[in-house]
Parts: C-alpha cells; structure tokens; sequence
C-alpha cells in the first residue's frame, strides 16, 4: 500500500508578486526559506515556512488567467490554517484591512471557522484547533 509521510507543500500561482509576498509574509507571517527569480520563465518561486515548516511554494507568472472562485469550480477548493484562538486571529486580520467572514460553527466538529481572500481571491480558510 501506498504510504504518504504528509503534505509536503502547496503551490500557489498569484497575479501580483509583490502583493501576494506581502500578504504571505506580512499579514500571515509565513517565512522566507528561498527566494529565486528565473529569468526564462519570467517567474518568481518564493518557498515560505509555517513555524519552520515548508508549507507554500509562491510563483509568479506573466499574465496567468484568474481562478474561479465563484460560482466554486472544481478542483483545489481553499488553504486552511488552524489557529489557537478564532476570535484573536479574526480582529488581527481585520485590524491589517483584511476582509473576514462572519466566524461559523462545522456543524460536524462544532468547532468554529471563517474565510477571507488572498489578493487574487483565493479562499483561506482559518479553523480552530
């Protein structure tokens, strides 16, 4: 049988670098491991880190078509973090103009989540450990 180890990273194609790094880094506060600019592709790879782990590959494209969010198409559906405290990490996140979902409850879990949208509005989701 196939035996997986863990997810050992998600790739992230974004429509503007430098918008997309900030909000990586600066509002999530993920961490720069490597930074790579390759001049034939005309792309930027940024490997960022969770608490050390690698976690994100960032690229960027020229003109890369937009991802449908809604209505929701098939396919990688959102990237969800778990955070220690869901009502603490929604005020941060609105405090830095980040436009957050009303926190719901998983009818499965009772445990409580919200969403906001990267700067090329992809779904990230914040769920509570």
């Amino acid at each position: 049988m196939l035996q997986l180890n863990k997810i050992h990273h998600i790739a992230i194609i974004c429509s503007d670098y430098q918008k997309s790094k900030t909000f990586y880094t600066s509002v999530l506060g993920l961490t720069i491991i490597q930074e790579i600019y390759r001049e034939e592709r005309q792309s930027y790879k940024l490997d960022l880190a969770l608490n050390g782990e690698y976690v994100i590959e960032l690229f960027s494209f020229p003109n890369p078509p937009k991802r449908p969010s809604t209505p929701e198409a098939a396919g990688m559906r959102h990237l969800a973090f778990e955070v220690n405290d869901i009502q603490k990490t929604r005020d941060y996140l609105v405090n830095k103009n980040i436009t957050a979902e009303a926190i719901r409850i998983d009818e499965f879990t009772q445990k409580s989540f919200f969403f906001i949208a990267d700067p090329d509005n992809l779904p990230v989701e914040f769920y509570e450990k």
